[in-house]
């Protein structure tokens, strides 16, 4: 697949801040169940379980779509393309607001997967396009930006909002955001000509790299660790803790807040060994995630303990989508669908082991399974950097050692 050019011309920040505003709707849609699922469950008349799978078919169709999302649009204009996914986003926002009962509810959720995949899957390209070469890894920082700020207000204004208006009001409240963002990105967005060709069998065809493939299913098990625990903190906190109605959306706003932090520093460590980081973080979320059973019906604890959890959780996807970038030399578009499509089948996954476990046997199960997914990941990132060359990763070999 031939790559995107970066622009010469002047950079459209503009259209930059544009996409990042579409970027914190897209997250915020895509986790605002998990801080409402307690009330939706209820409402809708099914356990916390089967509401969390929302979670699940949302990065089930996420998948499907980044994985075909180049091929069935064809010739399609990618500003034409990319304001469609804007609109679909606020439909989705509609129908599930609007759910009458639980199969619309879930066929609100699979729309906005698709949005999901297809976004994200055509972000890094558009950055290319709409910034100098120079300014790209800019660009992408202001997106990371977006999705950093969503995770910090997300999931406690949802909650806060959830107690005033109700779930259903609290997913209407994203439609005027989703908005803004479809008429800037009309406004502000360059018209983008398809570009390329899917690569030679598929994006599938990359896992015959032996470090692409040891890298993709670490990143996917520690995604899958991560979500088996997260999708499922709220109704944590309500019955093990038993916090109440202010308490809980407080402990989300520090998971949140400290999320950001972490997006922040992560910068210094990756430059100091990108393999330690990857390594460290799902090795001491464990850590937490094993130390929350004994500690959960203590509430500071365990918010000190969600808080650490924030922290490190927010900040790693930034070092996978730096050891894609190192990885990726010549193909990062296809990788960068690649990895989509491995993130969202595993937060579907991870999400619905959790949720089986939840209703058979109960949290201390959910958070063990979760502990024992991120220490396989932290397993796998330590083989892909004994895995990693100096010809297809500068400076791993060090970094591995170190």
């Amino acid at each position: 697949m031939s790559r995107f050019d970066a622009t010469a011309g002047p950079a459209n920040w503009s259209g930059v801040l544009a996409m990042t505003l579409c970027v914190f709707a897209l997250i915020a849609s895509e986790f605002m169940p998990v801080s409402l699922l307690t009330p939706l469950a209820a409402d809708l008349g099914v356990t916390e379980g089967l509401a969390g799978y929302g979670i699940a078919i949302s990065g089930a169709f996420a998948v499907l779509t980044s994985l075909s999302v180049s091929r069935l649009a064809g010739n399609i204009n990618r500003r034409t393309l990319l304001l469609t996914l804007t609109g679909l986003m606020a439909v989705s926002g509609l129908v599930v607001a609007l759910a009458p009962n639980y199969p619309v509810y879930m066929g609100g959720r699979a729309l906005i997967g698709v949005v999901i995949g297809g976004f994200w899957s055509l972000s890094a390209a558009t950055a290319m396009r709409l910034v100098p070469a120079a300014q790209v890894p800019r660009a992408l920082a202001i997106f990371n930006g977006g999705n950093a700020l969503a995770t910090v207000v997300a999931a406690p204004l949802g909650s806060y909002l959830g107690g005033i208006i109700g779930w259903r009001g609290a997913f209407l409240c994203l439609l005027p955001v989703a908005g803004v963002a479809l008429v800037w990105q009309w406004i502000c967005l360059p018209s983008m000509a398809a570009e390329g060709r899917p690569p030679q069998g598929g994006v599938i065809a990359l896992f015959g790299r032996r470090v692409v493939a040891l890298g993709m299913v670490a990143c996917g098990a520690f995604f899958m660790g991560q979500f088996a625990l997260f999708t499922y903190v709220r109704p944590f906190l309500e019955r093990v803790t038993r916090a109440d109605e202010s308490a809980v959306p407080l402990v989300l706003l520090a998971i949140g807040a400290s999320g950001f932090v972490g997006t922040l520093a992560i910068g210094a460590f990756l430059r100091r060994g990108l393999y330690r980081t990857l390594v460290t973080i799902p090795a001491l979320m464990a850590v937490i995630a094993v130390a929350l059973v004994p500690l959960g019906p203590q509430l500071w604890p365990t918010a000190a303990l969600f808080s650490a959890w924030g922290l490190l959780a927010t900040a790693a996807p930034v070092g996978w989508w730096s050891w894609l970038a190192r990885t990726f030399t010549d193909n990062a578009e296809a990788g960068g669908g690649l990895m989509v499509a491995v993130v969202q089948c595993s937060i579907a996954l991870g999400s619905t082991v959790g949720g089986l476990l939840l209703d058979s046997f109960g949290f201390a199960s959910t958070f063990m399974a979760g502990a024992g997914l991120l220490l396989i990941a932290a397993l796998l990132a330590y083989l892909t950097a004994a895995e990693s060359t100096p010809a297809c990763e500068p400076a791993v070999a060090a970094q591995a050692r170190g």
